[in-house]
């Protein structure tokens, strides 16, 4: 897919979305990854809710651990915010316009802000599993991106300094680093989690840095929040296993689901 035919797809999904919900603007979108879903409901007044699978351009999700509808609330600050609770995969093998399309549709929807969540693997010992790290930049390993052309666009800020200081006003506990998007579905090697960390990342995981880059594109600030489920591989005593990102999640649920609402109450 082209990307006139992809912006396309996008701005059909949100006169989609209008009509459904009789919404002409949001302001912000989050994309809840894996162990994040539990949190959805402790983000405002539902307004209403929609199967993804049934709006244009999105698929339901494939992965166990990720919910597969868009709700829209309005936050206790008096904004309309949508939520992803599942999201398509870069490793899914269906390209990268779908993996974005989430973003770009909530660009055209009106939304001036997006919060991208994922669970990820942690290379910083001092992050236990269930640890919340602020993204503070990114490394796209994945070879692609869904830029086309000479579309050449700045991620000098790619993760917004003033929507990081807003976390760290909500929660001044929550530290900073580095993600690192790993093609997938394969977990890294403990020789990658090495190279990984020699290049400067701090975590590990398989999303997030596609639609970053969609999402700078279309002129969305970004506020990252990774929660970290297991130590990465070749650092922790257990081999990975997805059940144990599951476990995680549902572990930090509560935090999380708090974490999030309190910051959708400053944006």
């Amino acid at each position: 897919m082209n990307n006139t035919d992809a912006f396309q797809l996008a701005g059909e999904a949100a006169d989609f979305l209008r009509s459904h919900f009789s919404v002409d603007s949001i302001d912000v979108a989050l994309v809840l990854g894996s162990g994040w879903s539990s949190g959805a409901d402790a983000l405002g007044e539902p307004v209403g809710e929609i199967a993804l699978g049934d709006v244009p351009g999105f698929s339901k999700p494939v992965v166990t651990g990720h919910g597969g509808a868009l709700k829209l609330v309005r936050t206790a600050g008096d904004k309309v915010a949508a939520i992803f609770t599942g999201r398509t995969h870069y490793y899914e093998g269906r390209g990268v316009a779908p993996v974005v399309h989430a973003v770009r549709t909530a660009a055209k929807w009106g939304a001036s802000t997006v919060v991208l969540t994922n669970g990820c693997g942690g290379l910083n010992p001092a992050w236990a599993p269930g640890t919340v790290v602020l993204l503070k930049d990114h490394i796209n390993f994945t070879g692609d991106t869904p830029l086309l052309g000479a579309t050449f666009i700045d991620l000098s800020e790619a993760y917004s300094q003033r929507l990081r200081d807003l976390a760290h006003r909500v929660d001044p506990s929550l530290p900073e680093g580095v993600y690192m998007q790993f093609r997938g579905p394969q977990y890294e090697t403990p020789a990658e989690v090495r190279m990984a960390g020699i290049l400067g990342a701090d975590l590990v995981g398989m999303s997030t840095t596609l639609e970053t880059i969609a999402a700078r594109e279309a002129g969305l600030e970004v506020l990252g929040l990774s929660l970290v489920t297991n130590a990465a591989a070749g650092l922790g005593e257990d081999h990975l296993d997805h059940t144990e990102v599951l476990q995680a999640g549902a572990d930090a649920g509560p935090r999380l689901a708090a974490l999030l609402g309190d910051i959708c109450k400053e944006l």
